[in-house]
């Protein structure tokens, strides 16, 4: 049987929101590429993370349809188990790079590139409300990361994320990828209100890298009723 955390990342303050994410932590006991792909679909999550070898922090990242070199949320997730295990990860390794780890209080932060993010859209929209009345998801093709300023002042911006892949995501809650993307056009560091209830927070550094951090909460029962045991509840675990 396969070792499968799941957690909610990018959670608010209060620990609403946050976007589901699978981890397995035996990577290496689902070795065939295809299996993992067919997991992930399963699965149906925005994304699963497969920890591949803990000592170096290798880690291989799903959607339900696609293999992804880099990632915010699976990033910040993992980095955040494995801190809960003991084993608090200074450095993980996708395939797009080395990423640094930082944890400060309940933020978990991963550092990377914005040229690490996969092709995406981002759309500024005149109001909050104009991004809040968009349909999941809007018409069109591709990637599409909907914001608007909520404070300009204080790098308050609300967002949605529509992956519109065509593989069962309409709409993503908390994207850090898109996070970090969005914060690079801007140049600034940004404090992102996202999906129903959730906060992205990003930093920016003098060499051009960029970090993306938020809070992550362990989520139990998932929305997979056949892997998930009868009658249990959601539990969060100690130091979150």
């Amino acid at each position: 049987m396969t070792d499968l955390e799941v957690l909610r990342v990018f959670c608010g303050p209060d620990g609403a929101g946050g976007n589901a994410l699978g981890v397995v932590r035996d990577g290496p006991a689902l070795p065939v590429a295809e299996d993992r792909a067919a997991l992930a679909a399963e699965l149906g999550f925005s994304e699963t993370v497969f920890l591949d070898d803990a000592s170096r922090g290798t880690v291989d990242i799903h959607t339900p349809s696609v293999r992804l070199p880099f990632a915010g949320h699976p990033l910040v997730g993992l980095a955040w188990l494995l801190r809960g295990l003991g084993r608090p990860p200074r450095t993980l390794r996708p395939p797009a790079g080395e990423v640094a780890v930082a944890f400060e209080g309940d933020l978990t932060w991963v550092r990377g590139r914005a040229e690490w993010v996969p092709a995406r859209t981002t759309r500024r929209h005149a109001s909050p409300a104009e991004v809040d009345a968009l349909p999941a998801p809007p018409p069109g093709e591709g990637w599409l990361y909907a914001w608007a300023w909520q404070d300009e002042a204080a790098g308050v911006v609300r967002a949605r994320a529509f992956p519109r892949r065509g593989d069962g995501i309409a709409e993503d809650e908390a994207t850090g990828a898109a996070a970090m993307l969005l914060t690079h056009e801007l140049g600034r560091p940004l404090d992102i209100r996202q999906g129903a209830g959730s906060q992205i927070l990003t930093r920016t550094y003098p060499d051009g890298t960029l970090a993306v951090g938020g809070r992550v909460r362990r989520a139990t029962p998932y929305p997979r009723a056949a892997a998930a045991p009868e009658g249990a509840d959601e539990q969060t675990p100690e130091g979150s």
